[in-house]
């Protein structure tokens, strides 16, 4: 058995890169002062891309020979990127809860079952599926296998499984992005909302990783593509720890680690004071003056009524409701119109007129937006509480 070790400096990057995911990835889930859901589902698909990456590194070093019955312990992790990735992107859309969130685990569940069979072969079959895999021209060792680490012929899919599954999850948040757009009357390549953009360049740089991934599998041998994978994440974990470094108020935030924009108000001049000044004019303007009626409505008219820039007037919203301008407008909206819909006197009105007097436009969004924040439609929502 061979056990030399090698490390250059492309190791040695990695590990920074693993290293600083691992901390991130700790902040993200259990940081205090971060309530944000989606945070948490960012810090858990970091983690496992994180723990995947220590498997490689200890493949491209050779110190895997040393540590033998680690091979193949993360690779069941891998599963988890995609529904890990879909669900902080729904969080941070919809942070209300989901009873249905654990069907997204059944496949990896399966998988690490059927990689039991990995797990409990011998030393030396798993160094021999190390130097195959990395060190081809190496001698290989002679093993008498009992059990079959893959009576079920799929090891050999399980790349191109992997690929599908996380451009399937790719897919359906792309398409929750695009509804929520919608929703404002802009398209997700026009939106002017800081979270959206956020979330739809989210979705562009887990693209890049699986094009990466496709790419390198097919062009080179072995495990190269993860190591051009590793680097990328590296890369993003160190500027995302600069950025963590300078602004103390990142992680109260659903900011992607891969997002590396110039943070949205770490030069902002507003004080707490302003702030709060800021927030009682932008609730006068909603609750005093109805605001959220008119169906023009926009963050740039807004900041104009209250005589401030829309660049304040978001961060406010942001930090202190915890909201983008188009989700507090949708909350409005929606609370009139529960109270249009219940009340008896007004029970005349048809739902595309109460659409309008909410200050939607499109009886569609208005649906939309109702069935989000109630999980009923208009038409049902009216059903109910009239028969109570």
């Amino acid at each position: 058995m061979n056990t030399t070790t090698n490390i250059d400096a492309l190791s040695v990057f990695i590990f920074l890169g693993i290293f600083l995911g691992l901390m991130l990835s700790v902040f993200y889930i259990f940081k205090p002062a971060s309530n944000i859901k989606a945070n948490r589902y960012q810090g858990l698909m970091l983690l496992s891309l994180s723990l995947c990456f220590i498997e490689l590194l200890l493949n491209r070093t050779s110190y895997i020979v040393k540590v033998l019955p680690l091979t193949f312990s993360t690779a069941s992790l891998n599963f988890l990127i995609g529904p890990f990735l879909y669900l902080y992107i729904k969080k941070s859309i919809n942070p209300s809860s989901s009873k249905k969130e654990w069907v997204h685990f059944i496949f990896p569940a399966l998988y690490l079952l059927y990689l039991s069979f990995d797990l409990i072969q011998s030393n030396d079959f798993k160094y021999n599926c190390y130097v195959i895999s990395t060190h081809p021209s190496w001698q290989l060792l002679n093993v008498n296998v009992t059990v079959s680490n893959d009576p079920l012929k799929i090891n050999q899919y399980l790349d191109l499984l992997l690929a599908i599954q996380i451009l399937f999850y790719i897919s359906i948040s792309f398409v929750k992005l695009v509804k929520k757009a919608d929703e404002s009357g802009k398209t997700i390549f026009s939106t002017k909302d800081v979270n959206l953009k956020s979330l739809r360049n989210t979705i562009f740089h887990v693209s890049m990783i699986i094009l990466i991934f496709i790419f390198v599998k097919i062009k080179l041998h072995g495990n190269a593509g993860n190591y051009f994978i590793g680097i990328y994440v590296a890369i993003f974990n160190i500027l995302t720890t600069f950025r963590v470094m300078y602004d103390s108020t990142y992680f109260d935030q659903s900011a992607f680690f891969m997002d590396i924009s110039i943070g949205k108000y770490s030069k902002s001049s507003l004080n707490e004071v302003d702030k709060l000044r800021i927030m009682e004019n932008i609730n006068l303007e909603f609750t005093n003056k109805n605001y959220f009626t008119n169906n023009l409505a926009s963050l740039s008219d807004l900041a104009k009524k209250i005589g401030e820039s829309p660049h304040h007037v978001s961060q406010v919203i942001n930090e202190k409701l915890n909201q983008s301008f188009f989700e507090l407008l949708a909350l409005y909206r929606i609370e009139e119109a529960k109270r249009m819909l219940a009340d008896k006197k007004k029970s005349n009105l048809t739902v595309e007129e109460v659409s309008e007097k909410v200050g939607y436009n499109s009886k569609a969004a208005f649906n939309n937006a109702f069935k989000r924040l109630t999980n009923k439609t208009p038409s049902e929502y009216r059903k109910t509480v009239n028969n109570t």
